[in-house]
């Protein structure tokens, strides 16, 4: 086995940071429920409030790889529709075709496929992307030429997407970037 070492690190470094990051959201919540603040300071606390909504998602994301990385990630199997799972909050994002029922990670591959989906809108930079959904296959388009240095993970700028490619590669999936399309293989 590979020395573990710089994945342990990490992974103590995301648990370690989760205490602060608790204590400066839970006064934002607390912030936020007094009535006593004027409409700047409320939005200030709003978005200390979100920000550390997001800085614990990407400590959720780095802990992850960490994990991966060390062998040491058990995955959560439970079965989901591959349709469901490339469907995506972001309006920027529209899903088409047949799903077909996987075993897999739910929360870590829909998290996963949001990931590229989202790194493809901002590195394109294009304004919409669509996951073309046939059974195991997916197809995200377009892809430019500048997202697909992100999203195949040549480019190192984009962390959600870099998970996503150890996190679908662990399941048994694959990814591939043909011209202006992403495929990947739940």
């Amino acid at each position: 086995m590979a020395d573990d070492s710089f994945p342990r690190l990490v992974s103590l470094a995301c648990h370690d940071l989760r205490t602060p990051l608790a204590t400066v959201y839970g006064f934002a919540r607390t912030l936020t429920r007094t009535e006593e603040l004027d409409e700047r300071s409320a939005r200030f606390i709003g978005m200390i409030e979100e920000a550390s909504g997001q800085m614990s998602a990407l400590l959720d994301e780095l802990g992850l790889a960490a994990r991966i990385e060390a062998g040491r990630w058990e995955p959560s199997l439970l079965e989901a529709d591959t349709l469901d799972l490339a469907r995506s909050d972001d309006e920027r994002v529209g899903v088409t075709g047949d799903g077909t029922t996987i075993e897999t990670d739910v929360d870590a591959v829909r998290r996963s496929l949001s990931a590229l989906a989202i790194a493809a809108v901002r590195h394109g930079p294009v304004d919409h992307v669509d996951w073309a959904v046939d059974g195991r296959q997916l197809v995200l388009s377009p892809v430019t030429e500048q997202a697909g240095r992100v999203v195949t993970g040549v480019e190192q700028r984009d962390l959600g997407s870099l998970v996503a490619r150890l996190v679908l590669t662990e399941l048994g999936g694959s990814l591939e970037l043909d011209g202006t399309a992403l495929h990947v293989r739940l």
